[in-house]
């Protein structure tokens, strides 16, 4: 895998991480209306996370040469909950983050 792979990688699941701790949050708050500090905390890191991980995508799909359809698909996985990693998984399983000479 590549280095822009890599950082591409680590961008998803920290994406997917935040997702989840945001989805806890507002189960938290709005589910059990026990507490909103999860969706507090994790709001503000998923936005971050989020906005990392679109810089990245853009970053990494030009770098490896990514097909125009994979690099749309990896901005659109950032908004449904959860599926940067699946994705992430898929594109190392097709070569899309590794280098293009060895593609």
């Amino acid at each position: 895998m590549s280095p822009s792979g890599r950082l591409f990688a680590a961008a998803a699941l920290l994406e997917g991480l935040t997702w989840a701790g945001l989805l806890i949050g507002m189960w938290l708050k709005y589910g059990m209306q026990v507490t909103d500090t999860g969706v507090w905390l994790f709001g503000r890191l998923h936005g971050g996370a989020f906005l990392f991980y679109v810089v990245v995508t853009v970053i990494a799909g030009v770098r490896l040469r990514w097909p125009s359809w994979a690099l749309l698909l990896a901005l659109l996985a950032a908004v449904p909950p959860l599926v940067t990693v699946p994705l992430e998984m898929w594109f190392r399983r097709k070569g899309l983050l590794s280098d293009p000479a060895t593609r």
